[in-house]
């Protein structure tokens, strides 16, 4: 088997049916009206049009600048009745938006008869983001859908890293208790190192991120280019290899990538990473080789590097928990609006093609692995 693969749309338990699809209308791209950027946008339409009308900010004085997510629950919760009401009138507008572009995804062939959609990103952490999905999800079902909406279960932190595993066959851990996984997005890269979680349960659903290094290139200035990026993601990988060795964890041969964009069977991205720092998109540039160059070996066995589309990578850490539909979805709400729709494989079909392939090996006199 080749050591660097991606982009590929038949996956060990799903089918990647369609993703990163960039829909647009007059205005742009639809996604950008359900982006983290796009709520706070609403928010600030929201908080001037009352600042012209009593002089007063309902969420305090200079706030702007300062409104994390846990602030804007806290707000939620126990703010007074003006401020929190603010909150739930951009919500809803941004609910609203969610839902039409939900819709829009809804009404594409390669959309059809989706069963369940899970929303992850940044926003999908906070209760405002729940509250948001769960509006989008009344008035998406009010629309004549009964598709189920809901937040991601892990961490957006931790999503994509968990989810790389579902990226690879299974026999690849044989051995291993941990892999080492890489989220990277429009602001920021993230590492990890995933507890595979094996011996709780073979599906990958018991996994876990054992240790993680986030670094926030976008506050970064000067901006960083795209080989500093990568030496920078090269050092956090030999970071969690030596936190593994501390540790007397046995890691895969594997890396696994999240990225942005449209993903090529060679490992470069064909477009869609015009966010990330320098040119991602040149043919003279390929991630997975280049960090198969620079890390050859993983507990001394070669290194095999799989990347995908990060909305792709993301929705795959519930693929263990979705096997009760046939066909589901991922938004993940963040720089934009990503996107990936899955059709679960019959895991009877996939059974069956493994007992054929050993029933082949033991007829030829190979060992049956």
């Amino acid at each position: 088997m080749d050591k660097c693969w991606s982009g590929a749309s038949v996956l060990p338990l799903v089918e990647v049916d369609r993703y990163n699809e960039e829909l647009r209308d007059a205005e742009g791209f639809i996604g950008d009206r359900a982006s983290r950027r796009a709520f706070r946008a609403i928010l600030d339409r929201w908080r001037a049009r009352i600042l012209e009308i009593i002089d007063e900010d309902p969420l305090g004085e200079g706030a702007r600048d300062s409104l994390s997510k846990k602030k804007l629950d806290r707000v939620l919760r126990t703010g007074s009745p003006l401020a929190a009401g603010l909150l739930h009138t951009a919500i809803e507008d941004f609910s609203t938006e969610l839902a039409q572009i939900t819709l829009r995804f809804l009404s594409l062939k390669g959309w059809r008869d989706t069963e369940r959609i899970v929303v992850g990103g940044g926003l999908s952490a906070s209760r405002i983001g729940e509250v948001a999905i769960g509006r989008a999800a009344v008035l998406v079902k009010d629309a004549g859908h009964p598709v189920g909406m809901i937040p991601i279960r892990h961490h957006p932190d931790e999503a994509a890293l968990i989810g790389a595993a579902h990226l690879a066959p299974s026999w690849i851990f044989r051995g291993s208790d941990a892999m080492l996984a890489v989220d990277i997005g429009g602001s920021n890269i993230r590492v990890g190192l995933v507890d595979l979680g094996l011996d709780k349960a073979r599906d990958l659903s018991a996994s876990s991120v054992d240790a993680f290094e986030l670094w926030r290139y976008a506050d970064e200035r000067p901006r960083p280019k795209r080989d500093e990026a990568v030496a920078r993601l090269v050092s956090m990988l030999h970071d969690l290899m030596r936190i593994a060795k501390e540790h007397d964890l046995t890691v895969a041969p594997l890396i696994g990538v999240a990225c942005p964009g449209v993903i090529a069977s060679d490992g470069s991205i064909k477009r869609g990473g015009q966010n990330l720092p320098g040119n991602w998109h040149s043919g003279r540039f390929n991630l997975a080789e280049r960090l198969k160059r620079c890390i050859p070996e993983i507990g001394g066995h070669e290194t095999s590097v799989i990347i995908h589309n990060d909305a792709v990578v993301q929705g795959l850490s519930e693929v263990p928990f979705m096997r009760d539909v046939e066909r589901w979805a991922v938004l993940t709400i963040g720089t934009g609006l990503g996107n990936a729709r899955f059709t679960n494989r019959r895991l009877e079909k996939t059974v069956a093609r493994k007992a054929k392939r050993r029933a082949g090996r033991a007829a030829h006199g190979a060992p049956p692995g």
